[in-house]
């Protein structure tokens, strides 16, 4: 442990503090925290009693869209000659495909009952740049049922034998799809909504754009242009360059059907949404907005939060980050956590290059290389520039990231503060839970007496629900 930090905890009083739980993953652990800490919480969203019922209700009674069942018939052909394509998330998101309860059986039901041969199903993975699915994901994601009986094929952006040119966009941007998808009779794409901090929220034209697209479109959806765009951020679609080119893509490749559901912070099923491409996607996304946005009179000098199911890597973990910034002030604080249990717990190769180039230049000097005329588009570029908004913010030494599943050692690519710092290096710990549980609390105890306060109690805040809650001033 550093030594001024472990003075600082050392000396620390924090008698009449309180407890609190903080989520880590699917567990949840336990740290103290002052007494006036406020608890910022998402509305609760009721969770569906049936949702086997309401899924079938969904798909029976669409959104301003003819019925599957409907659309098949009007294809123009035997059904038992049609090919369908259904779309699915990744392992990072966590869309309830699986079981009974879960959204891809009823689904494949209803086309099989009208006359569409299970092999002329396809399900596409839409990886957009992620790494290809493992077998034990597939069968954590949409269960053994479906791993069993129906073919399942990764999307790889970088194939282009496997894409086709399939549109150009208002903004100049030559799209090449999934050959599978866009040859496809009936095109189908399944999620999740919920809030994104690029493309105001996630699901419906995504499981398109860039799920389905090929290295140069998602370029450019991942463009300094449209991230720094203020408008590219969470629940704002009007004027949003993420949304706007991702909508135009998926209308213009055409898409059938959609079926997508909302979650609660406990990955309960809140809501059911399917119909058109358009009105079902923005009726899941009025019914989660209501729930996600927690007002906030003023921000606070700290602030908690922890990278909950999207936390698998660093890469991931920005979301958490970026969506506490409404929440602290500037130079304040944010601690996180997260449970980056992934194969890769940092990202991929590419994503830990440029990480380190950012370590190095500072969000400003690397939006500057990215700029560059020369600089020529990587893999992972835009993760990086997301972590220089928070940083921004709080500067580097204000952004403490305990990750106890990431080696100690390769902490010295990634921004901001390490967990490692705040517990001994011959402590034994007897889980990585354990590990998280002892970093952040000592995190949290720092900087509630953090030098930069001048010796001043710091007003102090958590977010529950991390990465899926959004903060946002009352005015």
């Amino acid at each position: 442990m550093n030594a001024k930090i472990a003075e600082v905890i050392k000396n620390a009083d924090i008698k009449d503090w309180k407890p609190i739980s903080i989520e880590f993953g699917e567990e949840f652990f336990d740290v103290s925290v002052p007494p006036d800490c406020d608890v910022l919480h998402m509305k609760r969203m009721p969770c569906l009693a049936h949702s086997a019922d309401e899924i079938a209700n969904a798909l029976n009674n669409p959104i301003g869209s003819p019925t599957l069942p409907e659309i098949i018939q009007s294809k123009g052909k035997a059904a038992t000659e049609l090919n369908v394509c259904v779309t699915v998330s990744d392992i990072t998101r966590p869309a309830p495909y699986s079981g009974k309860n879960g959204i891809l059986l009823p689904l494949f039901k209803i086309i099989e009952g009208t006359g569409v041969k299970r092999e002329n199903i396809v399900i596409v993975i839409g990886n957009g740049m992620h790494r290809p699915s493992t077998l034990e994901e597939r069968i954590q994601m949409y269960g053994q049922d479906v791993v069993d009986n129906y073919r399942i094929v990764d999307h790889d952006c970088e194939d282009m034998s496997s894409l086709v040119l399939a549109a150009q966009t208002k903004r100049g941007t030559e799209v090449h799809l999934n050959k599978i998808f866009y040859n496809a009779d009936v095109k189908i794409i399944t999620g999740l909504v919920e809030s994104h901090f690029m493309a105001g929220v996630s699901g419906g034209r995504k499981a398109v754009c860039p799920a389905l697209v090929n290295t140069k479109t998602i370029q450019k959806f991942h463009s300094v242009d449209f991230l720094e765009d203020t408008k590219a951020t969470n629940l704002i679609l009007d004027g949003n360059p993420c949304h706007e080119e991702a909508l135009e893509v998926a209308e213009t490749v055409g898409v059938d059907f959609m079926i997508s559901t909302t979650l609660d912070n406990n990955l309960c099923i809140t809501g059911v949404f399917a119909g058109h491409l358009v009105k079902a996607h923005l009726a899941a996304f009025e019914a989660m907005r209501e729930f996600v946005q927690i007002p906030i009179d003023v921000p606070y000098d700290v602030v908690l939060t922890n990278g909950s199911y999207v936390g698998r890597d660093h890469y991931q973990s920005v979301k958490a980050a970026v969506n506490a910034m409404p929440a602290v002030k500037e130079n304040g604080l944010i601690v996180m956590v997260a449970n980056t249990c992934d194969s890769e717990p940092i990202g991929s190769q590419e994503y830990k290059t440029l990480l380190h180039l950012f370590k190095i230049l500072g969000p400003d000097g690397y939006i500057s290389i990215l700029k560059h005329p020369d600089w020529i588009f990587t893999k992972d570029q835009w993760e990086p520039e997301m972590w220089g908004k928070p940083i921004r913010k709080v500067g580097e030494d204000g952004l403490i990231f305990c990750a106890p599943h990431i080696p100690e050692k390769d902490f010295k690519i990634i921004p901001g503060v390490s967990g490692y710092e705040f517990i001994e290096k011959t402590a034994e710990f007897d889980s990585v839970k354990a590990k998280a549980a002892a970093m952040f609390q000592n995190a949290v105890i720092y900087a509630g007496h953090h030098p930069r306060f001048n010796g001043k109690k710091p007003s102090f805040a958590v977010i529950a629900e991390g990465p899926y809650a959004i903060p946002m001033a009352k005015s």
